[in-house]
C-alpha cells in the first residue's frame, strides 16, 4: 500500500525548490539574535514567537507597504560577514530538514553592503555559509545542494554590474541571475544590456514576471529578454480562456517548456491568486505546462515546501504521482549541469517516491 499522504510524510519526500529568497527566509531568532549583537533597536517585536508572528500578520494584512516593510528588518540584519553566512547556512540546514535535496536561492548582493562590505565579500559570506549548511546536513544525515541565484534589483541601475558578477561566480556557487522588484512601471527591457551579457556568457537567468503584473511582464521577459524561466508566472491564466483554450503567449510558454516558478501561498498573500484551491496552478497542472511549486519568503508565508506541497495535495487531490511530477519539472529546470540534474531525478528522487508508492 502506498504511504498515505500527509506533511509528515511529504517532508521524507525529496523536493526541488527554485524560487526560495535568502532574506524572505531568515529564522525569528536569528534576526533577534543578530539584531542585538549589531545594536539594531527597530525591530517591531522583542522576541522570536511574538516577531514571526507580526512577519506573518505583516504578510497577510493585504497592504503592500507593510509587506515590504518585513524585508526592511530581515535585510537590516544581513549587514554583516557573519551573519550572511549564519542566515545562509540555517537556509541550507532548514531547507534539508524539510526533505529538500536541491534548492535555488537567491538575493541581491547590492542590498548588503549597507555596513561596508563589497560585493564579492557579499557573496563569498553566503557562499561559504551555503557550504557550511550543506555540510552540517549531511552530517545529520541529510542531503541537499544550493546553488546561489544573484539578483538585480528591478528598480535600480546595477544589473550590469550584478550580472558580471553573477559570471565571475559562476564556477565557484552562482548558479543564475535573476531581476526581483516591483514589476509595474519597472519593465525587463530596463535591464537588456544585463541580458544581453548573460546569453553572450551562456549564463542562466530567471525573471520576476507575470505576479504583479500582467501579460506584457511576461512577454517582455520571454521576447525581449530571453528568460530561460519566469519567477512566478501565475497570470499566463489571463492568455487562457475559461474553456481552457490557449491564446499565442500561452501556447509559447507552454510549447517552449518555459519554467514557472510558482508560489502558491506567497502568490495569494500577494493578490495574485485568490485563494489555495483558486490557484491557477490547477489549470496549468492539468494544460501541462512546466509547472514547479515554490515557497517565494517561508518566513513572510510561515511556509515550507512540505506545507506548499500538502496546501495543494488537500486542494486538488494530488497523489504522490502528482507530487513527483512537479519535482522532476523543477529539477529538469535548474541551473546546475545536465549530468548532475539527472543524477538528482534517476538517483535521489525518482527511488524516493518510488519507496513512497510502494
Amino acid at each position: 500500500m502506498p504511504t498515505p499522504l500527509d506533511e509528515s510524510s511529504i517532508r521524507t519526500a525529496p523536493k526541488v525548490l527554485l524560487h526560495d529568497h535568502l532574506d524572505g527566509g531568515v529564522r525569528p531568532e536569528t534576526v533577534v539574535d543578530i539584531a542585538r549583537e549589531i545594536g539594531y533597536d527597530e525591530l517591531p517585536a522583542p522576541d522570536a514567537p511574538t516577531l514571526a508572528k507580526w512577519f506573518r500578520d505583516s504578510a497577510d494584512s493585504g497592504s503592500l507597504e507593510r509587506y515590504l516593510e518585513t524585508f526592511a528588518h530581515t535585510v537590516a540584519v544581513m549587514q554583516t560577514a557573519d551573519g550572511l553566512a549564519r542566515v545562509a547556512r540555517e537556509a541550507a540546514e532548514d531547507l534539508a530538514d524539510d526533505g529538500v535535496v536541491y534548492a535555488e536561492i537567491r538575493w541581491a548582493p547590492e542590498q548588503h553592503t549597507e555596513a561596508g562590505l563589497s560585493l564579492d565579500e557579499v557573496v563569498d559570506a553566503v557562499l561559504a555559509g551555503f557550504r557550511e549548511g550543506e555540510q552540517a546536513a549531511a552530517e545529520r544525515g541529510k542531503r541537499i545542494r544550493v546553488g546561489a541565484i544573484a539578483t538585480a534589483m528591478r528598480h535600480a541601475a546595477r544589473s550590469r554590474e550584478i550580472a558580471e558578477l553573477a559570471v565571475a561566480y559562476r564556477d565557484k556557487g552562482i548558479v543564475g541571475f535573476d531581476i526581483a522588484g516591483a514589476e509595474a512601471g519597472f519593465p525587463p527591457t530596463r535591464h537588456l544590456d544585463a541580458f544581453e551579457y548573460l546569453r553572450r556568457e551562456n549564463f542562466h537567468f530567471t525573471i520576476h514576471a507575470g505576479e504583479a503584473f500582467g501579460l506584457p511582464s511576461i512577454w517582455e521577459a520571454i521576447q525581449w529578454c530571453g528568460t530561460d524561466r519566469l519567477g512566478h508566472g501565475v497570470r499566463i491564466v489571463d492568455d487562457i480562456t475559461a474553456g481552457g483554450a490557449l491564446g499565442r503567449l500561452a501556447q509559447y510558454v507552454r510549447d517552449k517548456r518555459i519554467p514557472l516558478e510558482m508560489c502558491p501561498s506567497s502568490n495569494v498573500q500577494t493578490g495574485a491568486a485568490e485563494s489555495i484551491a483558486e490557484h491557477p496552478i490547477g489549470l496549468l497542472r492539468k494544460l501541462q505546462f512546466r509547472v514547479t511549486v515554490n515557497t517565494d519568503n517561508r518566513l513572510m508565508s510561515g511556509t515550507s515546501m512540505t506545507r506548499e506541497m500538502a496546501l495543494l495535495a488537500d486542494a486538488f487531490g494530488y497523489d504522490w504521482a502528482d507530487l513527483q511530477w512537479f519535482t522532476i519539472n523543477a529539477m529538469k529546470s535548474s541551473f546546475i549541469g545536465f549530468d548532475e540534474r539527472l543524477q538528482l531525478i534517476n538517483g535521489v528522487i525518482k527511488p524516493g517516491y518510488a519507496a513512497l508508492r510502494a
